[in-house]
């Protein structure tokens, strides 16, 4: 709100006040006779002054200027318009840039495990995707707060350049830990701190339509993974490993362009006690265990993503289409993403989560049974469409698990738990591979991990409910 506004709005509550005071004036004198107010003026000169003034006893108090605004502004949600949908667009490019550029790490592993870390363990190269995919939520926590205090730009656009700088680092790095300080921890952060605020400002601008523009949202990040695994694969093949990096970061330079240009804030800051994480928060059962089952959820989920393209030659699929599976889980992904924001906005994103959770981990058992190209990319295809649509809606709960004021900062605290899981789940995998010798006991683990999280999930909706039937 500009300052002009609020000396208008001040000007305003003074007048009230005083016609307040004076109607309160004008009634107590006309109710009284003519000796009364006569004697009672003469008796008491200073108390009369003191009620003409409009103070005590007929003073009023007025709630604060800046909480009145930001009720009122929560209670009128745009859903819609051209400065909400514009946010939508800024939201889906910084999501394409982090998100869809965080899930194609796959297509690293393969190219990583079979030429320039030759010799280094799947686990030891799948750190550096999971370092990648933790810090695009770790830092939610941080983000999430500056959100909520209002600081948006600054910190968008210091972390938009660092994602491009490293970016073209990673092109030239030739050891292993080159690789994981640039494209784990300086990739990650730097997506971290860009992705933390889309969920937030989101529940900004929309309210009946937010699954759907989450969803929205989520579908251009699936399409960002898409993209980003056929641009390396192809463009690796014929100009190289250095411009495939370059080029990667003009892409990256485009699209973080517009979202630097498009987001915005609707609500005022809010000053929040609790500092950077709140443990009040846990002090809600629907909350506590809603973090439980995200932490464990992504112990599993990203496991047939990052050795899907590996496990692939094994059963009988082509060293082409192998490396396309990633890219084919990306587009499934878009299309769960986008049909769970639009269903989630009908029955309730929980509901549209635990069954999407239910199909992940069941195929998560089936990979490493399957052979043939065709049941390898029908599992990318379905598989791909079940974590979008669980995905695009882990931040739309968060409003119906506590106060939208604090939502900023709740949303990172959740991210950044779920972050461990991410962080620790590819590297676990990776080392059950290396010691049994295949996939089947990882196929067992993933997806254990994922009924167990689904289980939570449940029981978590329960609790914010308090029945088994209900939307949210």
């Amino acid at each position: 709100m500009s300052q002009g506004n609020l000396e208008v709005i001040n000007l305003e509550l003074e007048e009230r006040r005083s016609q307040h005071s004076h109607s309160h004036t004008i009634d107590r004198l006309t109710s009284r006779g003519p000796s009364e107010s006569s004697a009672s003026h003469d008796s008491h000169p200073q108390k009369d002054k003191e009620d003409i003034r409009g103070e005590a006893p007929y003073s009023v108090s007025f709630p604060p200027l800046k909480t009145v605004n930001y009720l009122h502004a929560q209670d009128n949600f745009p859903d819609g318009g051209l400065h909400a949908w514009l946010v939508v667009l800024g939201s889906s490019c910084a999501a394409f840039a982090t998100f869809g550029y965080a899930t194609s790490f796959g297509v690293f592993q393969e190219y990583y495990e079979s030429t320039l870390l030759k010799g280094t363990s799947p686990s030891a190269i799948a750190w550096i995707g999971s370092a990648q995919y933790a810090l695009v939520f770790l830092p939610a926590v941080i983000s999430g707060r500056l959100f909520d205090t209002g600081h948006l730009r600054v910190p968008l656009l210091i972390a938009s350049i660092n994602l491009v700088l490293c970016t073209l680092l990673v092109g030239e790095c030739h050891q292993y830990w080159h690789f994981l300080l640039c494209q784990g921890f300086g990739v990650g952060a730097s997506c971290g701190v860009i992705f933390g605020p889309v969920f937030s400002i989101v529940a900004h601008w929309f309210k009946k339509r937010r699954s759907t523009a989450l969803g929205i949202i989520s579908f251009t990040s699936s399409i960002g993974g898409a993209v980003f695994s056929v641009v390396f694969r192809n463009l690796n093949l014929t100009m190289g490993f250095k411009w495939s990096m370059r080029i990667i970061a003009f892409i990256l330079m485009f699209v973080l362009g517009i979202a630097n240009l498009t987001l915005r804030r609707r609500l005022p800051p809010i000053v929040a006690s609790g500092g950077l994480f709140n443990p009040k928060q846990f002090k809600s059962p629907a909350y506590s265990v809603y973090c439980a089952s995200g932490f464990v959820a992504w112990l599993g989920l990203y496991t047939v993503l990052t050795f899907i393209d590996v496990s692939a030659p094994s059963q009988r699929v082509s060293g082409r289409l192998s490396s396309y599976l990633v890219a084919i889980a990306n587009a499934g992904s878009a299309v769960g993403r986008l049909s769970g924001g639009c269903i989630a906005d009908r029955i309730g994103p929980i509901n549209v989560m635990a069954p999407s959770l239910f199909l992940a981990g069941i195929l998560t058992f089936l990979w490493p049974h399957l052979d043939g190209s065709g049941a390898l990319v029908t599992l990318a295809l379905l598989y791909g469409a079940s974590i979008g649509a669980f995905a695009t809606l882990i931040g739309a709960p968060m409003i119906a698990l506590g106060d939208s004021t604090d939502v900023g900062r709740r949303t990172g605290m959740y991210l950044t738990i779920l972050s461990l899981g991410s962080l620790a789940g590819p590297p676990i995998s990776g080392a059950i591979n290396r010691a049994t010798g295949g996939y089947s006991v990882v196929g067992i683990y993933a997806g254990s991990t994922i009924m167990v999280a689904l289980v939570l999930l449940v029981l978590s909706r329960y609790f914010v409910l308090r029945r088994w039937r209900g939307k949210v």
